[in-house]
């Protein structure tokens, strides 16, 4: 072994900033739109915000705990930790803010102008004053704070403006004077401005010479600062942006009488007076007014404390306006239908003589809703049962499942209330469902439910016939059109009758199914996915065709990856595409010398689980919800489902394929954690773009 096996594993955290850096390299890639440039910049800017709030709040409290955390962190105590990510977040918004500033570079060469307060023309200023006073100054809040007993409690992750104002002279004691100018009379005055969240941020000027202005709302309210404290006779006024983000970890009550909804909504309401984990602020803020916030605040040093721009939530440039300009987005693709599996007439009726494939968004995600609708309607069906782990905010899954209960059938749904940061909504259908006659299941006590299931019911010929579909994505209609996720249409008695056996188990918690077909978890996926790679180990030894293929969001679970250096120290020449966090090092000699890795991030987020077994010829495929995470494999209840049939294991398989050979998006992953792009002399595959294609052609066919 040439290098020793000391640093095995890539941290978690750690690889998960490497995963935020490649969003971050979409930024800045001069080929992708610039638009969708600005949106890479947002969602950049909101994954970090969901970090902090869970993984960073996470090591937060092993540290306060006084624990130091290295047996579950790998090798690094809570506070070394806690010290590398911020130094590391630092130098990624410096990089975004270049990245903001070249892209703006650019806008301009459209003829479109992002302008601050400084800029604003003549011309605009009545526009503007205008817009502030009919549509900002109403959903202002704004916080005096100098005699405030109580510092205002400041809301996870919004943006607010810290003002300082400075008083022209001291007001004196006696004289004609307003009660809150006596309170207030000292040399500075300091003010909070809560960034509106429920108003554009981005301000579209009046057109000019062909020419396009924005303003950004932080900007408006600053050039109208006079409007907003015009009782205040001062000389000079400054304005700079502060954002707090909170943990977000859900903590419940142990009250008997409250219902697990009641409990769940109580944790989330809750969740708004979590410890703050980051405070991250305007850099050319004045050191007076950084001290008198950090002060009354309560920020201290455990905290990550980010020096920043002039702009924070930049999670608001997921929804830039592209100002009717095509050439600054992409190019929206038409969803495909699925080969022989035409939307008109009963789905129901084709799906019983062979299974069908779903690859949204390159397939529209209107089969699913179809399947559901069909079956609230159609008079053989009896029942339906489905797993729900986030719905869209107007969900035509919840309203097909509602038509079904209206129907009388009996309908039985599975509501993950834990889908963080989605448990709000997820509740408002819950609760909405339940008036409607469905029968509600709230998973089981430990374990969130993640799999993605639905078996229904149907009397033909004086016997009950199952349909139903699997899939690795959730059931929702807003992101079926940025995920990738695969949904197996299906008859097939085994697959389906041990679906069931998982309905079974949310309502009989004690009883453990066997399962020969599914991997369930948590009690089966892990030791069946470590019998299946024994079974290569041994196929390799013995000279048999051996490999195994791998396409997850995430690959964490340390045992699992163990595994897989096993595996590639007995020869198993092992692919793996990940999405995000990676904490396998490829391409180690002596440890994983036979394993490659790569990531893929474009117009579309990766999000299908696909695992691939060479098993000496007789190739075993499976779809999953399942990332190789601890709490997948041990704390989740997941569903991996096997292929059977040949046409669609092909498939499945070429998508592979597709996405390995990616050479213009694909990078690297490497002990270097430098996210190199793939780059060679074969013909150029973006595979997503190749990926549509391969199904225009299937369609064609």
């Amino acid at each position: 072994m040439s290098e020793t096996r000391t640093n095995q594993y890539i941290n978690r955290e750690l690889s998960w900033l490497q995963f935020n850096a490649r969003v971050l390299q979409e930024a800045a890639d001069d080929t992708v739109p610039l638009v969708e440039r600005l949106r890479f910049i947002g969602i950049f800017s909101n994954n970090l915000d969901e970090f902090f709030k869970v993984r960073y709040a996470t090591i937060k409290r092993i540290d306060l705990a006084g624990k130091d955390g290295k047996n579950v962190l790998k090798g690094t105590t809570a506070s070394n930790l806690l010290e590398k990510i911020t130094n590391i977040v630092i130098k990624q918004q410096a990089e975004s803010l270049k990245t903001i500033n070249t892209i703006k570079d650019k806008l301009e060469q459209h003829d479109i102008f992002i302008i601050n307060e400084n800029q604003v023309t003549q011309d605009q200023d009545a526009f503007i004053r205008n817009y502030f006073v009919s549509k900002v100054s109403p959903a202002l809040v704004t916080y005096i704070l100098n005699d405030l007993d109580k510092f205002p409690h400041l809301k996870d992750s919004v943006a607010y403006l810290a003002v300082k104002l400075v008083l022209k002279q001291k007001v004196p004691k006696e004289g004609r004077i307003s009660k809150i100018l006596q309170q207030t009379a000292k040399e500075r005055i300091y003010a909070l401005i809560e960034i509106p969240k429920n108003t554009d941020r981005f301000v579209v000027l009046p057109k000019k010479d062909g020419k396009q202005y924005i303003i950004i709302l932080d900007d408006l309210i600053r050039y109208c600062m006079h409007i907003n404290f015009s009782i205040f006779d001062y000389v000079s006024a400054s304005a700079h942006m502060i954002k707090i983000t909170r943990d977000a970890q859900l903590d419940f009550d142990n009250d008997l009488s409250k219902s697990f909804i009641q409990k769940i909504s109580s944790s989330v309401k809750s969740r708004r007076d979590g410890e703050p984990v980051r405070f991250v602020y305007d850099k050319h803020i004045e050191k007076d007014t950084l001290d008198f916030l950090m002060k009354k605040m309560g920020v201290d040093n455990t905290d990550s404390i980010i020096p920043g721009g002039k702009y924070h939530n930049r999670r608001d440039y997921m929804s830039f306006p592209d100002l009717g300009n095509r050439d600054l987005i992409y190019h929206p693709i038409t969803p495909l239908a699925i080969p022989g599996l035409a939307l008109q007439g009963s789905l129901l009726d084709k799906i019983a003589k062979k299974d069908f494939l779903q690859y949204t968004p390159y397939h529209t995600f209107s089969y699913t809703v179809k399947f559901l609708r069909e079956a609230a309607i159609d008079p053989k069906v009896k029942s339906i049962k489905i797993t729900i782990y986030r719905l869209a905010s107007i969900s035509h899954i919840a309203s097909s499942l509602i038509n079904a209960a209206k129907n009388s059938k009996r309908v039985t749904v599975q509501i993950e209330l834990q889908a963080r940061f989605d448990e709000a909504a997820n509740i408002r259908y819950a609760e909405k469902m339940q008036r409607e006659g469905v029968n509600l299941i709230f998973g089981v006590t430990g374990l969130k439910v993640h799999c993605k299931a639905c078996v229904i019911e149907r009397e033909e010929k004086g016997k009950l016939k199952r349909y139903g579909f699997i899939s690795t994505g959730n059931f929702n209609e807003s992101t079926a059109r940025i995920y990738t996720d695969y949904t197996l249409f299906t008859t097939n008695e085994s697959i389906l009758k041990e679906t069931n056996k998982v309905f079974k188990f949310f309502e009989i918690n004690y009883k453990i199914n066997r399962y020969k077909h599914l991997l369930v978890s948590p009690h089966y996926t892990r030791s069946s996915l470590i019998k299946l790679i024994d079974k290569e180990i041994k196929n390799v030894n013995e000279g048999k065709p051996a490999g195994i293929r791998l396409k997850l969001n995430s690959l964490s679970d340390y045992d699992m990856i163990d595994k897989l250096y096993e595996a590639s120290r007995a020869g198993v020449k092992i692919d793996l595409i990940i999405r995000g966090i990676c904490c396998l090092i490829p391409g180690i000699p002596g440890m994983s010398e036979n394993i490659r890795a790569i990531s893929v991030v474009d117009k579309f987020l990766e999000h299908p689980r696909l695992f691939i077994f060479t098993n000496a010829g007789d190739v075993k495929v499976y779809i999953s919800s399942a990332d190789w995470m601890t709490r997948n494999l041990d704390r989740r209840v997941e569903i991996s489902c096997p292929i059977y049939d040949k046409d669609i294991k092909e498939e499945l398989m070429d998508t592979f394929d597709i996405c390995w050979n990616d050479n213009v998006k694909g990078r690297r992953l490497s002990k270097d954690h430098d996210n190199a792009y793939i780059r060679n002399d074969k013909d150029k595959v973006r595979s997503q773009i190749a990926t549509y294609d391969y199904y225009l052609k299937k369609l064609a066919n």
